[in-house]
């Protein structure tokens, strides 16, 4: 009986011992996992973007002469973005106050063909990050990705803009902002748009308080895409600004 016992307990151990390793692996591979999975949803979520846009053109060359009148695909939604970027310029963008606290967007993607609530993606490849851009700062978007602030101008691009982009600081599903002190001077980023892919380049780097309002300001002349995140690392009362601006190229609309 006793050697009996002495076996039960050396297969309860056994099971005890396998427990705590299959636990302590999957914390130690959750990380990993969860950001593969997340990149993964990502990717498939940018080639059902891309999809969208291609059979808008497609639809668009398929026209005959007679039909070649009507607009581009996503032209008359570009032509609104463009409007309100000159309007948040021109009003020096009175009713910019606290940008976090414009959770709702306030245009409908849907209104313009484009379904959903993505106007975009961000790629850092310095970061190894691409996001989706949401509109609208609300807990939800920041769930899924990068959001874009309202009151500060839309993703297109253009003279007197700075679209100002927001992220965690680190996410249980993946990184999304938390490596961006590794961003320096002349590193590139991406902005991929309904209507082409613009380039930038990191030219400033500041921490400033949440309270900074005219740090996100529309600066004269430039074209920026401005990231924003919480600052130190795990804490709140800060944030990192990064400063990008558009570098030209031949392809430009703008």
């Amino acid at each position: 009986m006793k050697q009996s016992g002495n076996k039960r307990s050396m297969v309860l151990m056994l099971c005890l011992a396998a427990v705590l390793f299959i636990a302590g692996l999957s914390v130690v591979l959750y990380p990993t996992v969860s950001d593969m999975l997340y990149k993964r949803g990502v990717q498939r979520q940018r080639t059902e973007f891309e999809q969208q846009i291609e059979e808008k053109i497609a639809v668009y060359e398929k026209q005959s002469e007679e039909e070649a009148q009507e607009e581009l695909p996503f032209e008359e939604l570009y032509q609104e973005l463009k409007k309100r970027n000159e309007e948040l310029y021109a009003e020096k963008q009175a009713d910019l106050k606290d940008p976090f606290s414009y959770q709702q967007p306030e245009i409908t993607l849907e209104e313009y063909g484009l379904e959903g609530n993505v106007i975009g993606y961000i790629s850092i490849p310095k970061m190894e990050v691409e996001l989706p851009v949401l509109l609208g700062a609300n807990t939800e978007n920041m769930k899924q990705g990068a959001v874009h602030l309202t009151e500060t101008s839309y993703p297109i691009g253009g003279d007197n803009t700075n679209c100002v982009l927001a992220a965690h600081r680190g996410y249980s599903r993946t990184a999304m902002f938390r490596d961006i002190e590794k961003l320096e001077i002349g590193d590139e980023i991406y902005i991929q748009n309904f209507r082409e892919t613009l380039t930038y380049r990191v030219a400033e780097l500041r921490i400033i308080s949440p309270t900074d309002v005219q740090e996100l300001l529309i600066q004269e002349g430039r074209d920026l895409v401005t990231l924003i995140t919480c600052h130190p690392y795990g804490h709140n009362y800060q944030r990192y600004v990064v400063y990008c601006e558009r570098v030209e190229d031949q392809n430009s609309d703008n």
